[in-house]
């Protein structure tokens, strides 16, 4: 979609000009004559492509010939990007090869650089691109196009504190209750399985009308069972049964076999009543659903599937009940969703001015909740009735039907988006759709790509990019993920926006039967394959495009080594290896001066880093969680721009000690430091200087798991006192630490900012710790989670004003015999071996509770629950006194039960827990005969318990 193109070519052309005024290029260049005077007419040159752009914008609507001059002005653009990136990368290279050349090397070098075929290649460049342009530039008087035309412009960046309430749901109460009905399960259906198809086009609402449904309570006391699957444009038989099997067992045992993966959805759902939700179904084929509805067949009598989709033809296909086709909102409702994103902290009726205009908008919107909200999110917080007018009398409005598949509403909102927000927007064309990705993700990206325009008040590119992406989640462009929290997605119909504004300039494989058409003007490719996907990826074709900024092989099981030849990437910016079977990277990946983000987490086979890794002067990020190192490699200190180093495993005699630490002063968010055993001296702890660094927010201190009990124990005291985090730290871990005693710090009234403590495999030479002395009730005073472990004479005076404690978990401290903390706030307890411990009443607002290897009875247990109105999960283990669970309030609220090796419990009473959804009873010697007696329609005790969705009796599932 041309339209949307010239804004894109606007904020690239903004980009190219700075870097040409500012940065490397000028001081490379210095020196160089044709060179600067090549450079010099660039940038007027750029500034009259620049000036045409607004009126192209209007122009192209009438004329088709535009489409194809800003094509070429893109091609050309993009060189130009490429060619600058040439010149910052041939800068990075002389400063750090300077450094680690001796004198008489950089007096050949210095010799031999004007020889340097380098530069007879970028004045050929550069004459090429100038060329170019002003062969762009003289077509405009034949198109018509005028400078500096005075079109629609861009809205000033919308404040960041404007917030959007992402639960909107307006006008569709009365389609959620009629479908509501259709899943009651009073209303008897002759069908075995019903398949309820929800008809609409793009951006109605049909997907947030299912998850509103799937999320309903009464869903979950109607059905057994539920899963979700977003299916899209490739109906694959094989990953949908696997989709759904891992919604209905959180797991799949990783078979590669359709037809072992249907026998075992079968059996999950055999005399079962289940809920499936089919969302964004395109396949018309009927032998391909056949196929995959088969297991669905052994379900109980009314069984559910929902289906969502845009085609009534596919409806047709699956449907066992008329489709119910969602009807577009009243304009009372879009006005509402409308009014609810663009009034944010104020009332529409104070502005009356633009409820009139905003109401046009509406009607404009043809009941779509989709535009409405993102045209909304647009307006968010103007108050200006002439912004407000720009959107209504936009020439977006009168692109026909037939011109494009984009919402004129959407492709308004991707026109009104500062520049700098466009070209982020746009490169999230690479995502194939309903790609699942993460922020950091994202950002990482778009910092490879030079996306990201920082400036003197904002110096630190990650905290830009999330700013970014806030900014563009906020105008609805990214919403949350149902499956995965900590993910985003994009709408289709934003996803086929970003993707019409990129045209064939990007290249997506989707699928494994994906397929893209590349050409000389494919500029970035993508690709989501399965871990084992018989394409493999074809490295040497990966190497051979030079001017790549970000790859990503993640995931790719059959990857055990890189090529020598990786170092040619030299604009390599973002490299993306975890999850893979790398064992060792090659030094050439060294020379990759510009990367910013390595990433290596779960590789699980990696042992070392190459040793040249200080010369990676622009790396910002590296990620080696879960990987087999055991050692740094020296000159770690020299990556001074680093953000987030995860991980720092301290060597055997070898490798960067851990002073380098100290060098790294911009170190945020995770730092984990192990085998601390190594340290030496430690003065050189103190050197790290972790009191310094005021964005860290979690700490992990580890010594040897493994390690025998015969070090220094006084040293590692020593070395933990010298490893003082600053005050602002909120996540602390300490474990496998041989001291005899904590230092002062640990447990300071000064950390109020923290809120989880972990000390893990410690102890066995703090045999005499018998108190935890809290000098002040404000310390701790935001901790959220606290596990001891391993005190053997531990007495008394846990921390006694914990008001934030949410999870509790002390374990093997046998002779604790305090009264628990002050906690109101707690949410999860768990106690393993703790039998001096003074046990009250616990707070009315546990909802999880774990007690093992105790002397636990039957009185004390019930005085211990006597307030908890809101227990859900019990797990009793190893606790012979234990006869019966008490009858109360908790038989009310109890939705899962665990009995472990409790020989004495009396199961017959469990029919008394009406609200239980799961049931599991192990280790006990009539298991044998419990299973008999619970056996599925047959057993004596099988109509006290057949309520109960899920039970287990000695590891088998009865149901």
């Amino acid at each position: 979609m041309a339209m949307v193109g010239e804004a894109f070519l606007s904020a690239s052309i903004e980009v190219l000009l700075d870097r040409i005024v500012s940065g490397d290029v000028p001081r490379l260049i210095k020196g160089k004559k044709l060179e600067a005077v090549l450079l010099k007419k660039l940038k007027p040159t750029l500034m009259s492509v620049k000036a045409v752009l607004d009126d192209t914008e209007n122009k192209q609507i009438t004329n088709p010939n535009v489409k194809s001059w800003t094509d070429e002005l893109k091609d050309a653009i993009y060189d130009a990007e490429d060619l600058l990136d040439e010149i910052s990368t041939e800068a990075l290279w002389n400063k750090i090869e300077s450094e680690y050349q001796t004198t008489a090397m950089k007096q050949v070098r210095s010799f031999f650089s004007s020889f340097n075929p380098f530069n007879d290649g970028m004045q050929s460049k550069l004459e090429d691109i100038l060329g170019r342009l002003d062969n762009i530039l003289n077509q405009k008087q034949i198109l018509g196009l005028k400078e500096n035309f005075k079109g629609e412009n861009a809205f000033q960046r919308t404040p960041a504190t404007c917030l959007v309430d992402e639960s909107d749901f307006c006008g569709r109460d009365d389609e959620k209750e009629k479908i509501m009905k259709l899943l009651d399960p009073q209303n008897l259906s002759e069908n075995q399985i019903d398949v309820i198809p929800i008809v609409g086009m793009g951006g109605l609402g049909k997907t947030t009308l299912a998850q509103l449904i799937y999320n309903d309570p009464r869903v979950d006391k109607w059905f057994h069972s539920k899963a979700w699957v977003c299916v899209s444009e490739e109906f694959d038989a094989f990953k949908l049964t696997k989709t759904i099997l891992e919604e209905i067992k959180c797991r799949c045992d990783g078979s590669q076999n359709l037809n072992q993966l249907q026998l075992e959805l079968k059996e999950q759902l055999s005399g079962k009543k289940y809920l499936v939700i089919l969302d964004d179904v395109w396949n018309e084929n009927y032998a391909v659903w056949e196929q995959l509805s088969i297991p669905f067949k052994f379900g109980a009598q009314n069984s559910k599937i929902i289906v969502t989709t845009r085609n009534e033809s596919v409806a047709s296909i699956m449907k066992t009940v008329p489709s119910y086709p969602l009807q577009t909102l009243s304009n009372d409702d879009c006005w509402k969703l409308f009014a609810k994103h663009a009034f944010v902290g104020t009332n529409s009726r104070m502005h009356p001015d633009l409820m009139a205009i905003g109401e046009a908008i509406v009607k404009r919107c043809n009941g779509l909740p989709l535009a409405a909200k993102t045209l909304g999110g647009l307006l968010r917080c103007k108050l200006d009735a002439d912004e407000w007018n720009k959107i209504l009398h936009s020439n977006f409005w009168d692109i026909p039907n037939t011109a494009s598949n984009i919402l004129p509403a959407l492709a308004l909102s991707y026109h009104y988006l500062p520049s700098h927000l466009k070209r982020c927007f746009a490169y999230c064309s690479i995502f194939p759709k309903d790609y699942e990705f993460e922020k950091e993700e994202l950002v990482q990206l778009w910092m490879a790509e030079g996306l990201l325009q920082l400036s003197k008040d904002n110096g630190d590119p990650e905290e830009l990019g999330k700013e970014y992406f806030k900014d563009l989640r906020l105008r609805s462009f990214f919403q949350q993920s149902k499956g995965k929290k900590s993910c985003f997605v994009m709408h289709d119909l934003i996803s086929d926006l970003a993707k019409s504004v990129t045209e064939e300039f990007i290249c997506r494989l989707e699928g494994s039967g994906g397929s893209c058409v590349m050409n000389e003007k494919t500029r970035h490719l993508s690709n989501v394959q399965e871990p084992y996907d018989v394409r493999n990826v074809l490295m040497h074709d990966l190497l051979m495009k030079s001017s790549l900024r970000a790859l990503s092989l993640a995931g790719y099981k059959n990857i055990n080594e890189l090529p020598e030849d990786i170092g040619s990437l030299k604009h390599l910016r973002n490299l993306n290896l975890s999850q893979t079977s790398i064992k060792r990277l090659p030094n050439s990946l060294c020379s990759l001066y510009n990367l910013q983000a390595l990433t290596l987490h779960g590789c699980n086979d990696l042992v070392e880093l190459p040793r040249d890794m200080g010369r990676l002067i622009n790396m910002l990020y590296l990620d080696i969680r879960e990987t087999k190192l055991t050692r740094m490699p020296e000159g770690m200190g020299k990556l001074k721009d680093i953000r987030i180093l995860t991980d720092f495993v301290l060597g055997d005699q070898s490798g960067s000690s851990i002073n380098e630490l100290g060098k790294l002063k911009h170190l945020r968010g995770r730092l984990a430091i192990s085998r601390l055993k190594n340290v030496v001296n430690a003065r050189d702890a103190k050197d790290a200087n972790l009191k310094d660094k005021v964005n860290l927010k979690e700490l992990k201190l580890t010594w040897d798991e493994y390690d025998e009990i015969d070090g220094d124990s006084t040293h590692d005291r020593e070395v933990l006192e010298q490893l003082e985090p600053n005050t602002n730290l909120e996540h602390l871990v300490i474990g496998s630490y041989k001291g005899t005693r904590f230092p002062e710090w640990v447990g300071h009234f000064s950390f109020s900012n923290m809120v989880s403590l972990k000390l893990q495999d410690l102890f066995e030479k703090m045999a005499g710790w018998e108190e935890w002395l809290c000098r002040s009730d404000e310390a701790f005073s935001l901790l959220q989670e606290l596990r001891i472990k391993d005190c053997p004479k531990l007495i008394k005076s846990l921390p006694k004003h914990l008001p934030s404690l949410k999870k509790l978990k002390i374990a093997n401290c046998e002779k604790l015999e305090c009264l628990l903390p002050g906690t109101p706030s707690i949410s999860e307890l768990e106690l393993e071996k703790c039998d001096a411990l003074q046990l009250e009443p616990l707070p009315c607002g546990l909802r999880k509770l774990g007690i093992e290897g105790s002397n636990m009875n039957d009185s004390i247990l019930e005085q211990m629950l006597q307030h908890c109105t809101h227990l859900d999960k019990l797990r009793i283990s190893n606790c012979s006194d234990i006869r019966s669970l008490p009858e109360g309030t908790v038989s009310i609220t109890l939705k899962k039960l665990r009995i472990d090796q409790c020989n004495a419990f009396d199961h017959s009473k469990i029919f008394l827990y009406t609200s239980l959804e799961s049931l599991e009873i192990g280790g006990m010697k009539d298991c044998p005969l419990l299973e008999e007696r619970c056996e599925k329609e047959k057993g004596k005790d099988w109509a006290n318990i057949s309520h109960i969705p899920v039970i287990k009796i000695g590891g088998e599932l009865i149901i």
